[in-house]
């Protein structure tokens, strides 16, 4: 199914292992077949993962930037997500759901639910700090 992207100026965006960054005006282009595409706001940096929910969402990224390399990244999620889920058993479900989507190489989809996970997560820090 072919996807229309429309890109802001000087809009980033990550296609197929390449980094494409839009000139001054708006622009548009279709991808007619299945690519691996990620808009530059949506990409986490190694720096930034620094909570174990955003390490999470960076390696299932990571699996859908560096396919090639997705079963190293896979066996690093499994552990992580079975500490998450020991630390805070609220998280098991969605973390179980990311880990089928990702079974399946549903790499997009897991990314949307990481991104749940991620508000979980702060949500619990900002309620901390609340309570402190």
């Amino acid at each position: 199914m072919p996807l229309k992207i429309i890109l802001k100026p000087h809009e980033k965006i990550f296609l197929a292992g390449a980094v494409i960054e839009n000139g001054s005006t708006r622009a548009s282009f279709t991808v007619l077949n299945d690519a691996a595409i990620l808009r530059e706001k949506d990409i986490l940096t190694e720096a930034k993962a620094d909570t174990p929910c955003k390490l999470a969402y960076f390696l299932v990224q990571l699996m859908y930037m560096d396919g090639e390399n997705a079963a190293g990244y896979q066996e690093r999620f499994a552990v992580l997500a079975r500490e998450i889920a020991a630390a805070d058993p609220n998280t098991a479900e969605l973390l179980n759901e990311i880990a089928q989507m990702v079974l399946q190489q549903k790499y997009y989809p897991a990314l949307r639910l990481a991104n749940q996970l991620i508000a979980y997560e702060k949500g619990l820090t900002e309620h901390g700090k609340e309570s402190s």
